[in-house]
């Protein structure tokens, strides 16, 4: 009898482990619309974050890289719930993602920008640790950073790191009337704009997103790089948790495709007299130092 509860109680931690490990990951959407499907997950080195990225790696090595996006959320959440569909779409096209906060675990309550460069600098590190299944598998020259609302002001906040090749400002933009904060925002001065030194690109949800008047005062004070407004008039939600992300993630991947991978077809859908971009339904545009 003895020898019965005891191995009842070893198979239930066994079976407890098990459905641990397997609420580390998950499919969503059956892994995107993209041509290498996706899987979020949780790795034991950085379980303050969530990973989107191709479930297979084998396609990928030191001539085919996937380029790193580390991404910060919205109202400072520690977790990219409200992301996921629009993020992991973004991965299924070939790109590492390393979103702040965990999806399958606790976490703090607020995020802090200072978990985008955490991501980034264990990205790189994976990518250089040979005991690493991300080892040489990762485009170390090709980062992006991005981010919705506070998590748009957590990417300018940590704009000028030089590791950076462009950033994405979403439903965000530095405040020019700083009542309309919300308590533990990050409140860089229009000033840091100045910091910037990539390309960078602004998605807004149009006059009625909250953020649009912030995000547009930011564009016409950029004039050192290239930066590109995208508006579609649906409002500060944005379209992350549509279905694949809706149209926020077509042109997401459409930019990060051009300026992580040096893809001349996606960067039609913003260069050009008529950018692409411009003939889609519902969207506006305005761009400096962009062809």
């Amino acid at each position: 009898m003895k020898k019965i509860k005891l191995f009842a109680a070893v198979a239930a931690v066994a079976l407890s482990l098990n459905v641990s490990a397997q609420e580390k990951s998950k499919v969503i959407e059956n892994g995107g619309s993209g041509e290498y499907k996706a899987i979020m997950m949780e790795e034991a080195s950085l379980p303050t974050h969530t990973i989107f990225r191709p479930a297979d790696l084998k396609p990928f090595d030191k001539k085919n890289p996937l380029p790193i996006l580390v991404w910060g959320n919205g109202a400072c959440a520690n977790n990219p719930r409200e992301h996921i569909n629009f993020l992991n779409e973004i991965a299924s096209h070939g790109f590492m993602v390393v979103a702040i906060g965990p999806s399958f675990s606790q976490g703090a309550n607020r995020s802090e920008s200072s978990q985008l460069i955490d991501a980034l600098d264990w990205a790189l590190a994976q990518n250089a640790d040979k005991n690493s299944p991300y080892y040489k598998k990762l485009d170390a020259e090709n980062v992006a950073a991005a981010g919705m609302s506070c998590g748009g002001l957590q990417t300018l906040d940590v704009a000028k790191d030089e590791r950076l090749k462009t950033i994405m400002v979403c439903n965000s933009g530095l405040f020019t009337n700083a009542a309309g904060a919300v308590p533990g925002m990050p409140m860089p001065e229009k000033e840091r704009l100045m910091e910037i030194h990539t390309p960078v690109l602004y998605m807004l949800g149009g006059p009625t997103d909250i953020a649009y008047e912030n995000g547009m005062d930011d564009f016409k004070r950029i004039d050192h790089v290239p930066v590109f407004a995208a508006n579609l008039p649906v409002g500060h939600g944005g379209t992350y948790g549509q279905p694949l992300g809706g149209e926020y993630s077509i042109v997401a991947t459409a930019w990060l495709s051009w300026q992580l991978k040096g893809d001349d077809e996606a960067g039609t859908m913003f260069t050009g007299t008529e950018c692409g971009l411009s003939k889609r339904e519902g969207w506006t545009v305005d761009k400096k130092n962009i062809p």
